[in-house]
């Protein structure tokens, strides 16, 4: 398949390199800055410790939720059998599961951390703002992955760049920012810090 400027799967070392370098220097700016919003967010997750206990779940799945999503979109591209078209039906299936594996994953996140918080922090929490910020943050960490995914291959498509060199990297790592962002955002508001 031919798209605007390149060809989609060469394997030239130096057109992977010469494509993913400056984005990797890019979104390496945007990880440290998750990492800042972390830090700052310190003083609310030792209070809450189970929350911080949360976090590493919370941002690992959105990015992984979202690089399922890019790496399907990117084998429709090579197999030409899409165009990003919101009246194709055969889109619509890969975007349902992701939500709906997020719902069961963020489900059994604040299940888990319920059960942590009883065990250990002496349900300081509880299960249902526990579960509020795992379903809230999470779905809307999805929704996330799922408007990154479909933004980053379709832009890498248009652009003539192979959408395998780039949609993983750029979803993971941007969904893994606005997912600490949302998540802190959330817990603060449900837990009133």
């Amino acid at each position: 398949m031919v798209v605007p400027g390149g060809s989609l799967g060469t394997w030239d070392w130096r057109s992977i390199v010469g494509n993913m370098f400056p984005l990797l220097v890019v979104l390496s700016v945007i990880v440290l800055w998750a990492g800042i919003t972390l830090e700052s967010a310190e003083e609310e997750l030792a209070r809450f410790a189970v929350l911080a206990v949360m976090v590493p779940t919370m941002v690992d799945m959105g990015g992984n939720l979202g690089a399922i999503l890019s790496s399907r979109l990117s084998t429709r591209f090579h197999l030409g059998t899409t165009e990003l078209d919101p009246r194709d039906r055969e889109l619509w299936g890969p975007i349902a599961a992701v939500l709906a594996l997020a719902a069961t994953i963020f489900t059994a996140l604040a299940i888990g951390a319920a059960a942590i918080d009883y065990l250990f922090f002496g349900a300081e929490v509880g299960l249902v703002p526990l579960l509020t910020i795992s379903l809230v943050s999470g779905m809307s960490v999805a929704v996330l992955a799922v408007v990154f995914s479909f933004l980053a291959t379709y832009g890498s498509y248009r652009l003539g760049i192979d959408p395998d060199d780039t949609t993983i990297p750029i979803v993971t790592n941007v969904v893994d920012v606005f997912g600490m962002l949302i998540f802190i955002g959330v817990s603060s508001q449900v837990l009133g810090f």
